[in-house]
């Protein structure tokens, strides 16, 4: 029988102090990894870490980096694969702030595109030969249900996020071969503070209360909730065990059924 288990795995988590990022790291942890979680907020990454499975040994450690500069990011990153190697990376971080495409300047699309497909870049350079000389790689890139079907009033989003989508394909088919999977979770609507600010950027634009925001938004989920942090973050888990070595190249949204596409 195929393992679910990766003790003994590092697993570098970024955007990884809340949300979805922690509860990957959180879910990571159960199977039996090492975490070492990357984000910019020092304090935060100390109590993320605390936070932890250690009943197996586990050895959890953090990175401190901003991921509006990828030159932090690759400097950090080198620093410490001097003396570790990286079995998993989860590649996360903030999404763009939303607007209609038509209003979004050049700039926004160069910092998004920065911030998510060149780091994302950055870091699957920086761990595939350790990777490749091990035999064993696990890449989930956490993105948006957008590369689907593009989400209204997120224009920046839409197609940076449809960017990182099919980097991740094309880096899917040249890993392959080396025992290397690279997979996207698509989250839908989940209970985080970046769904805080959706919901309270549309109470702005359109004069509607938070609750009847809220209600019209679960009305387009067949689930009729809003999904949990952890249950993303047990999906990004699966796809970093033995068991889902023949997962490859795929974008799973994980949205209650809301994405109207097969």
């Amino acid at each position: 029988m195929l393992s679910l288990g990766i003790q003994g795995k590092t697993a570098l988590v970024a955007g990884s102090t809340q949300g979805i990022g922690f509860a990957a790291a959180e879910a990571l942890a159960s199977l039996g990894a090492n975490c070492v979680l990357i984000s910019r907020n020092e304090e935060k990454l100390k109590s993320a870490a605390a936070r932890l499975d250690t009943a197996r040994g586990q050895q959890h450690s953090y990175l401190v980096a901003d991921f509006q500069k990828p030159e932090s990011v690759e400097g950090v990153v080198s620093s410490f694969l001097k003396d570790h190697n990286i079995d998993i990376l989860v590649n996360n971080t903030g999404g763009p702030a939303a607007g209609p495409v038509a209003d979004a300047t050049p700039e926004q699309f160069i910092a998004a595109f920065q911030q998510h497909l060149i780091c994302n870049h950055i870091l699957v350079r920086l761990v595939m030969q350790g990777m490749k000389h091990a035999g064993y790689g696990r890449i989930v890139n956490v993105i948006s249900t957008s590369v689907k079907i593009p989400l209204k009033g997120l224009g920046v989003s839409n197609t940076i996020r449809g960017a990182v989508a099919s980097w991740a394909k094309t880096m899917a088919n040249e890993l392959g071969q080396y025992g290397i999977t690279v997979n996207n979770v698509l989250p839908g609507a989940t209970a985080t503070e970046r769904l805080e600010t959706i919901i309270d950027n549309k109470v702005a634009k359109t004069g509607l209360q938070a609750d009847a925001v809220e209600k019209e938004m679960l009305e387009e989920i067949p689930a009729k909730r809003f999904g949990q942090p952890a249950e993303i973050g047990a999906v990004i888990a699966f796809l970093c065990t033995p068991a889902a070595a023949y997962v490859n190249g795929t974008s799973i949204p994980v949205d209650g059924g809301r994405t109207g596409s097969i």
